[in-house]
Order: structure tokens, then sequence, then C-alpha cells
């Protein structure tokens, strides 16, 4: 038997699709700010940023608390106690910290300015997370409205809005260690992620790692003359090249000596062509799938190697000389059930054992992040997705995330007994970390309301 108040849920649609207006005027000032953390340029827009944030949630009553923590950043943190002193508490995650915006020419507007096209708002951080911070205040905003506050029984409620998260999220994870009062809760809502495409409420269950590094490849004491001495030289680039080309299988699967690279995923398939649109392949260039590895097992249940950049002469303005040193960073997606540790170890050793021609190969190690699963049998994370069914009309599907968020694992280590769920505004059409990255606003509004049916919800269970 549902717990869920039928009558409660139009009352909430109702009031949060009256919010339209405000939500738009939120997002489009918090858009505003170029939120990018860790560089001296964007210091005092983060700051600011937080200081916005802050002012939204007090035109609630909600007081959020600054906190400077050790990387830079400003962690926001909030707390609205339940009347009932057994009243469950529930934790809301977001972040306004944003991605840079990288080539603004590629942008069909200015990043840092809301712009409405075909129904869609565009601006840096209009999903990932900004979107998601408003959508947690149009939630609140509705169940503190006197109509409907009179006919709830909410439990209490604590807020974190972090500013570092797009950079490793150091700071909030010291905040967990000295502070862990903060995070104490039975329910933690993190709204980082998206549905699998508009419309389809989606509870995201599994989260990749990470176990990123950088390697570099020395075969010269300095670059010479390619003429003089090309064919016979050792060519650090080239050699570079080989290491990595051996990082994937004749159909561009991931291989690593050591590592199994065969898992499957068990749920919800990503269609192919469904896939092919989201990621904007090219016409007639394949995926990597097959029928022995579908885009799921690939994106959501293999590790995946990827290649995000390398050092070396530039093709512009080239000089005819063989490269004496190399360099690449590697980003390392790790699953559910692998040990980032070991596998940052498999991959430093094939990629060592594969340098040819004797090159010296040294390799700097980059911070691990730990895949994350939830719970997915318990009642509460039940009523999250029954809450988000009830908001949309149809049944929440559960799916994997490529992406890592390291703060999941962390809470999970630092609230061992809380429930776990993920969900938020950021679906494929979003293009987060991307050029014209936007959100579509009913989004917003469903997700709100999926949330605000939960809050009235869990002191029932």
């Amino acid at each position: 038997m549902s717990i869920i108040n039928k009558d409660l849920i139009e009352s909430l649609r109702t009031n949060i699709a009256s919010q339209r207006d405000t939500i738009r005027t939120q997002l489009t000032d918090l858009v505003a700010f170029p939120s990018v953390h860790g560089t001296e340029e964007t210091k005092k827009a983060c700051k600011d940023a937080a200081a916005a944030v802050a002012g939204m949630f007090a035109e609630l009553g909600i007081e959020l608390i600054s906190h400077d923590t050790i990387d830079g950043s400003i962690t926001l943190s909030g707390f609205v106690p339940a009347a009932s002193e057994s009243a469950k508490t529930v934790l809301l995650y977001s972040h306004y910290d944003v991605q840079p915006a990288g080539d603004e020419s590629a942008w069909t507007a200015s990043p840092w300015q809301l712009d409405e096209r075909d129904g869609r708002w565009y601006g840096r951080g209009t999903a990932d997370c900004k979107g998601n911070v408003v959508m947690h205040l149009a939630a609140l905003r509705a169940l503190l409205d006197d109509a409907i506050a009179s006919q709830v029984e909410l439990p209490n409620i604590k807020i974190i809005v972090e500013g570092s998260e797009e950079r490793g999220s150091a700071g909030l994870n010291n905040l967990i260690a000295t502070q862990p009062e903060l995070f104490s809760a039975d329910v933690i809502l993190i709204a980082d992620v998206g549905n699998a495409e508009v419309g389809q409420p989606t509870l995201v269950t599994t989260l990749r790692g990470t176990a990123d590094l950088e390697v570099r490849v020395d075969a010269l004491q300095q670059p010479v003359h390619s003429g003089m001495f090309g064919g016979a030289a050792p060519d650090a680039l080239a050699a570079l090249i080989r290491m990595l080309d051996s990082l994937r299988d004749e159909n561009g699967h991931t291989k690593i000596d050591g590592l199994d690279c065969s898992q499957k995923w068990e749920g919800l398939d990503y269609e192919p062509e469904t896939f092919r649109a989201d990621a904007g392949a090219l016409d007639e260039v394949e995926l990597l799938s097959n029928q022995d590895a579908s885009v799921a097992d690939l994106t959501w249940a293999r590790p995946a190697v990827i290649v995000t950049g390398i050092d070396c002469p530039p093709a512009t303005n080239a000089v005819n000389a063989i490269a004496a040193t190399a360099m690449a960073h590697i980003n390392f997606r790790i699953p559910g059930g692998v040990d980032p540790a070991e596998a940052q170890e498999a991959l430093e050793n094939h990629l060592r054992a594969h340098a040819p021609w004797g090159v010296k190969v040294s390799v700097n190690r980059d911070e691990l992040a730990n895949p994350f699963r939830a719970n997915v049998e318990g009642d509460v994370v039940k009523l999250v997705s029954d809450s988000l069914a009830a908001a949309y009309g149809k049944e929440t599907a559960s799916m994997g995330e490529g992406a890592s968020i390291p703060l999941c694992a962390t809470l999970l280590e630092a609230v061992p007994g809380a429930d776990i769920a993920l969900y938020g505004v950021e679906e494929p059409q979003c293009r987060i970390h991307s050029a014209d990255e936007s959100v579509d606003p009913n989004e917003i509004r469903d997700i709100a309301v999926g949330e605000a049916v939960f809050l009235s919800s869990i002191n029932a269970l």
C-alpha cells in the first residue's frame, strides 16, 4: 500500500509549476557567475555565487552557513528542523561550482547568460549543477507554502551546497572528516545526475570511480633534426602513440593486462541509436558497441580508458624535429567491483610493459575516486522511486552512470547507515561539460515535484 498522498501530489505540481518565472530568474542569476573553482580569475565569482545561493535559501527562511574549506572553496550548510522529535533526517546535496566554458566561440550565445531556445534554457551550469540547486529551492518553496505545509509532516532537512565538486571535492571531503555532524542523516539525496531521457524518471544506481594518471615518455636529450636523425633515432611521440594504442583492442574496447574488462550490465539498456544521438556521433562513424559489448556494458559496467590530453609539438608552425619527450593524461573510469588502486597499478604496469625501444617512462598517479553502488533493495530508495514515478506519471527506471561523484563513496563510508539516492535534471540532451549546455525546465519542475513528494512522505516509513 502506497504511503504517498495522491491529493497532495496535485497541490505540489500546481505550486511548483507556478514557480516557473521564479525558477528561471534564480537560475539566470546563478548562471551569470562564472563560478569555476581553482582559478584566481574566478575566485570572486565563486564567492559571489555562494552568497547568491545563500540569499535564495534565506528568502525561504532557511539560513545557510558558509564554511571556508581547505581547498579555498566555500561549502554552504543549512538545517530545517522538523516539528516532531522522532522525524527522520534527510540531507539534500547539490553544488554551485561549474566547469570552465572552454572556447566561448563554440557557444551559440554567452555561456554566462541564460538563453532560451526551443523550450530549453542554455548556459554553463543550467543543468550541472545550478539547475539542481534551483530544483531543491522549488521543492522546499512548495513544501513551506502555508497551504501545503499544513498538510504535511516534514523530516529534519539538512542542506549542503558545495563549491568545488568539479575539482575533486577536497574541501568538502575535509569538512566531512572534521564536522561529520553536518552530514549525519537517515537519507541522502544527491541531485547531480539526470534521467535516461527527458520525461523518463530515473534513479542512478551505480557510478564509476576514477584512477587517472599522467604518463611521460623521454627518448632524447633534446629534439633533433628529423632529416639528419629521422629513421634511426627513437621518437618519444611515436613511442607514446604505440603505448596508448595498446590500451584498446581491434574493436576499440579497453584492454589492460591483468585487469578484467569484460563485465556485463544488468539493468536498463542504452539503445545504440539513442546513445549515438546523445553523444553526437557523426554519420557513418561506428559506435564501439557490438554483440559482445553493449553500450551499457561499455559505459556503465566496464573499465574505460580515455586520453584527455597530450603534450607534444603542436601541428601549427610545426618544426621538422623528432620529439625528445611526450606526455599524456589518461582518464581511467572504474566500475563497481573493481578496486581503483589495483586498476591504476595495472594501467601503469601495462604502459611500462608496452613501451617500445627502451624509452624512459615516468608515471604520476592522480588521486583515486571509488566507484559507488546504491542499495536499491530498501524501503527508502523504493519510496524515492515511487515519488519520482508519481511526479512523472510513469514508472521510474534504474540505470548506471559512467561519470564519477567521489562524494557518494565518501558519504557511504562516513554515514554507513544512510540510504543514498541519486537523481537530478541532467539528462543526456543537457550536454554537461560541453558547449551549449542546457536544461529542460520541465525536468526541473518534475524532479522538484518528486523530491517534494518524497520529503512529504518519508516520515510515514
